[in-house]
């Protein structure tokens, strides 16, 4: 670890330790860490202890028996696919009771790798694979989630399945689907609700390219049902589709991951699907789509799965360029709970913090915690799209007239945001949201602001600005179906010196932004 990163935690701990009383409209707090102190260049060899804001298990990393095996010596050559050796390698190892398969320095090429129990999956400095584009080499179809529905595909380049102990570790570069049909066939005339049938048991819902001319791309490393995960160290680039997914996993540890994905459509960073107790730590990402990502499932499907992303942890990350640093949703059906996001820093993203959901994609999120972070932003700082496009769910996507609330009506609430610096931004908050089921009970507080405009809003209860200090080039803030508002201590520098309030909506009142 860099010793000014190790300056850096000192003083923190030591201003959390410290009692002193913060003055009232000066945000002081704990320092806001800086790009050059998160992110792959800091990561420490150990775990530092879990502090959240809910209950959270101790994660320790698995550890693996002694016993290791080299893929060279099993065969494999660099001038040939080596995805039999390596998976041969890898059941081989199992079988023993686990141990480390080894990809050793140099260019490799491999189709799907399937990791089995009590295997660490290791690649050694300067391994370089490239995966293949050929959906032959993802065959046969395996059980995943792809956009929040259960289906039969490629799976992923890396994949597992109801193991237990697995890990992928090395600084080895991991090179996504080479040009080829994979990529020429990707599904995206349509959208995937209506090419999935779901009246269908899932495993005839079947979609590898074979029964079609068009295919779900395999995502990049993707663990299903799988308890006691690592991933650390690799480099992932020029994935076909998302890049970390684990699904329906307990008890995952993401460290020390760059991502570089950038231009490729869909090409999130890391997607939390459906799973529980996880950490993800020094992490950089430069994503083609969302970076870090929090997902539980689309719809009528998600709703049958039920199975919801909780107690999850993300810390000294940074996010580089994507369609938004943090990000929950728009796949909401199990409902997104227990997320704390803190010592962050969104470098050069579109939005800084941004949920997602639709009418008809059902849960939601709720006690989502963001501390300690640094936003620079293309568009919008804060955003909440709850209505989506008609392109994407027709009529739905219009706010009004209200519709009556059913189990596919999702929600977001209880989100607190505290101790950051915005230090460049177009709104410094946007809420689209729904007008039967508003966001509820927001607080934003000790923040220094730099945007261009203020804030948009609509359907929104109980909003709580305070110890706020905003610059901005617009004085506008405009409140619609807004309730129980509270500004307190947030100061203004802008062009009217204070601000226009245009407040619309029978739903409005109790505002209050003054004092």
């Amino acid at each position: 670890m860099r010793l000014q990163y190790l300056a850096y935690l000192i003083f923190v701990f030591a201003v959390l330790s410290c009692s002193r009383k913060q003055p009232e409209g000066k945000p002081l707090g704990p320092p806001i860490p800086t790009a050059e102190m998160v992110g792959i260049s800091n990561l420490p060899d150990t775990i530092q202890q879990i502090v959240a804001p809910f209950p959270m298990p101790e994660l320790k990393m698995p550890t693996f028996p002694e016993l290791s095996v080299n893929i060279q010596d099993r065969g494999a050559i660099e001038s040939e696919k080596i995805t039999s050796v390596i998976n041969e390698a890898i059941n081989e190892v199992s079988a023993l009771g686990g141990g480390m398969v080894i990809i050793p320095k140099g260019s490799w090429s491999s189709g799907r790798i399937e990791l089995k129990s009590n295997i660490n999956l290791h690649f050694e400095d300067s391994a370089i694979v490239q995966f293949s584009g050929e959906p032959e080499d993802y065959r046969p179809a395996v059980f995943t989630r792809i956009e929040g529905y259960e289906v039969m595909s490629l799976g992923a380049c890396i994949y597992a399945n109801g193991q237990d102990h697995i890990a992928i570790t090395g600084n080895g570069k991991l090179i996504g689907p080479s040009e080829g049909p994979i990529r020429e066939r990707i599904m995206d005339h349509d959208l995937i609700e209506n090419v999935v049938d779901l009246s269908l048991p899932v495993s005839e819902r079947i979609h590898d390219g074979s029964q079609q001319n068009w295919l779900f791309a395999p995502m990049f490393i993707s663990p299903i049902n799988c308890t006691n995960v690592l991933i650390e160290g690799v480099s992932l680039e020029h994935t076909a589709f998302w890049n970390v997914v684990p699904i329906y996993c307990d008890t995952v540890i993401i460290r020390g991951v760059e991502v570089q994905s950038v231009g490729i459509p869909r090409g999130d960073g890391i997607d939390i699907e459906s799973s529980k107790n996880v950490l993800i730590e020094y992490c950089t990402l430069s994503s083609g789509d969302d970076c870090f990502t929090m997902k539980a499932g689309r719809g009528a499907d998600g709703l049958r799965v039920n199975k919801p992303t909780e107690n999850v942890v993300v810390r000294y990350c940074l996010a580089k360029e994507g369609h938004g640093g943090i990000t929950c949703g728009s796949e909401t059906a199990g409902m997104i709970r227990n997320l704390y996001v803190h010592d962050c820093v969104f470098e050069d993203t579109g939005v800084g913090i941004r949920f997602k959901t639709r009418r008809p994609r059902g849960g939601g999120g709720e006690n989502l915690y963001y501390e300690r972070i640094r936003m620079n932003t293309r568009y919008t700082v804060f955003k909440w799209d709850m209505l989506g496009s008609t392109s994407s769910v027709g009529e739905l996507a219009n706010r009004l007239p209200e519709r009556e609330v059913n189990e596919l009506t999702p929600r977001y609430s209880n989100i607190f945001a505290k101790d950051l610096i915005i230090e460049n931004g177009d709104h410094f908050l946007k809420v689209i949201g729904i007008p039967e089921s508003p966001l509820t009970n927001l607080t934003i507080e000790n923040a220094v602001v730099n945007c261009k405009q203020l804030i948009r809003v609509a359907d929104l209860d109980g909003f709580t600005l305070k110890n706020i200090q905003i610059k901005a080039d617009s004085s506008r803030i405009e409140l619609t179906d807004t309730r129980n508002v509270v500004f307190k201590d947030v100061s203004f520098d802008i062009p009217e010196g204070q601000p226009l309030l245009n407040i619309q909506g029978g739903k409005s009142k109790n505002i209050s932004v003054g004092e």
